[in-house]
Order: structure tokens, then sequence, then C-alpha cells
């Protein structure tokens, strides 16, 4: 079972499974019908699906997920800015819809494996297999499957992550595929470009508050606490005659609290829901975004990473993935 998002990339690991031999089935998800219906998981892409796995030769269906990924990806990104969190959606989309009701479904039906256009590979270890970063590091996505476990990495095949991308848009071409030169989605799929502060306004509210300078004075309001993340630089309204970032959110009171880089640095960053496929050495390679740059960290053992060097803070909410060279140990959310 192939995940077909209408993407390129699944088109060609369609293609490259069936060029193997397997008996190949594509499957796209619906996932979201709402009012932002864009993304990945629109109406188009999965028609390309449709179309690309005709010109492949190999059955199609649609799986209709649309509850369940509200309840288990929407609804948590929703409780997450509420409470001053940044939330990773698509890394939930992949633990419980993805690698979740797909593997399911696809046990229930009885495929053996499942796979997807992800850039990342499945390695074999002395401790089994594992995910590791693709070969193209600007396309890398091993961050967003940290959460796969042993079960899940045994029935899952990522065809294309030992291509760079333009060997996959060189292949689709070769193979005809209408997705060739399909652009990119980088948007969250059930959020139009730009459009988090509205979509988050009609489920939450609007949270007008103050904005204040790192002493606690005032130095500006804003209409929305949810409009902010950790870090952030454009955007805040605030002119104070030098470069300043948001280095707090203050959820109960909607206060965002302004200051200079060097306010963000932190030594360590605390996980909570922490996921590791074996025992992690205590010296690992950190990457804190999904195409941030790795730096090296201590693991200690209340599931705290010490850094080497400062760092920028981590969002609460985020992702932090720790790495073994180019594999994957594992991970947690940033509190």
């Amino acid at each position: 079972m192939v995940m077909m998002s209408g993407g390129v990339d699944s088109s060609v690991a369609a293609a490259t499974l069936r060029d193997e031999g397997h008996d190949v089935t594509g499957v796209t998800l619906k996932l979201w019908g709402g009012e932002s219906d864009s993304g990945c998981c629109s109406a188009a892409d999965v028609e390309d699906a449709r179309r690309v796995a005709a010109q492949l030769g190999i059955p199609h269906y649609v799986f209709n997920f649309t509850d369940d990924f509200d309840a288990h990806v929407v609804a948590p990104y929703v409780e997450a800015y509420a409470s001053g969190e940044t939330p990773n959606p698509c890394v939930e989309c992949n633990r419980t819809m993805k690698f979740g009701r797909v593997l399911e479904r696809a046990g229930q039906l009885g495929f053996e494996e499942v796979a997807t256009g992800h850039h990342a590979r499945v390695v074999t270890r002395p401790h089994g297999a594992a995910i590791a970063r693709g070969v193209d590091a600007a396309k890398d996505q091993s961050y967003v499957l940290y959460m796969l476990g042993p079960s899940e990495i045994a029935r899952t095949r990522l065809p294309i992550g030992e291509m760079t991308k333009v060997e996959v848009r060189e292949r689709a071409h070769a193979l005809g595929l209408r997705t060739a030169d399909k652009r990119e989605s980088m948007d969250v799929c059930f959020i139009t470009h730009g459009g988090r502060a509205a979509f988050l306004g009609n489920r939450i509210g609007r949270r007008p508050g103050a904005i204040v300078d790192t002493s606690g004075a005032e130095v500006g309001t804003h209409d929305s606490v949810s409009k902010f993340t950790i870090g952030q630089r454009r955007g805040t309204g605030v002119a104070v005659g030098e470069r300043t970032y948001v280095v707090d959110i203050e959820p109960d009171t909607a206060t965002i609290t302004v200051g200079p880089r060097e306010a963000l640095l932190r030594d360590h960053v605390r996980l909570r829901d922490v996921v590791f496929a074996r025992t992690p050495p205590d010296e690992v390679i950190v990457q804190t975004r999904a195409h941030g740059q790795p730096f090296p960290a201590r693991l200690a053992n209340d599931n705290t990473l010490l850094f080497d060097t400062p760092q920028s803070r981590v969002a609460p909410g985020q992702i932090v993935v720790c790495y073994d060279g180019d594999v994957v140990l594992g991970g947690g959310i940033a509190t």
C-alpha cells in the first residue's frame, strides 16, 4: 500500500515499487474537508493521485479519515495554541494517521507493507531497523518520522530516500507522470496560506493583550495571542530601535514578551512524551526544527537535553529529535 498524496515524491515511490515487481495499490487520504481545503488534502491532489495511479496501472482508493484527523490532529493543534504552545501538526498526522490508522487499515486488508514518499531511509543496524536521513540533505524528512518504533519501521518502505529531489523529478519526467513539475505544498493542509490567526480565532477566539519588553514595560498591544510563536521576529508590530524577538508567551494573560536575540538563548530543553527506538547514548546530535542545523547535546536522566553551546529557545510544543550520526534515535516534545 503506497500513500499517494498527489505529489511527485509519492508518485515516484509508487512507480519505483511497481518497477521492482511489487504488487502495489495506491491510497490517498481524505483528511480535511473544511473551510480551508488546501495543501496536501485538496480535491485536486486526490485527482492527481488517482490519475498517476491510472498511468502506472495500479489500483487506487481513497480513505476518508476526516473524523479521526479532526480529533487527533486539528483539535490538539487548537488546544496547543490556546495553551501558548507551537505544535507540529504534520508530526501528529504521521503519528496518528499515516503510521497509525493507515497501518491499521493496511493490516486489516492484508497488505504486508506500507510505503510513503518521505525523503528518509530505512536502514539496518545491529539493534534492528531504524529511520535514517535521506540522501538529499535539503529535503530530508527523517525529523517528522522520529516517533516510529520497531514494529512500524518493519512494515515501512521509503523508496525515494536514496534519491535527490532532482533525481525524483527526472524519474517522474521519464515516466511521463503528470506530477513531475508539481510544486511542493509547504502549508499546514487545513489552513490556507497566512490564515492561521483567522483559523484559530474562529475556534478559540481572538485574545488581545499587551506586548512587553524583558523588563516588563509595555511596548505595544496585539489583537490575538495565537499570532505569535517563540523566536518570531517579523509581525510583532513593535519598533523599539533594535531587532526584537518573541521570547515568551503567557497564555493566561495573553501577554507577549519581546527582547533581543540574546534573551532567547538557552543551555537546555526539557522533553515530554519521549519516544526512543532504543536506549540512546549520553552524547547525541539534536535537531529542533525540520530543517534546522543539528548540534551536539547530552541527554540527562530526566529527559533534559543539555547543549554544549547555548541555542535559541525551542518553542514549547515543538519537536526535538535525537540522532546518532544520520540515524534517528527518537525524541520528544519541548516543554
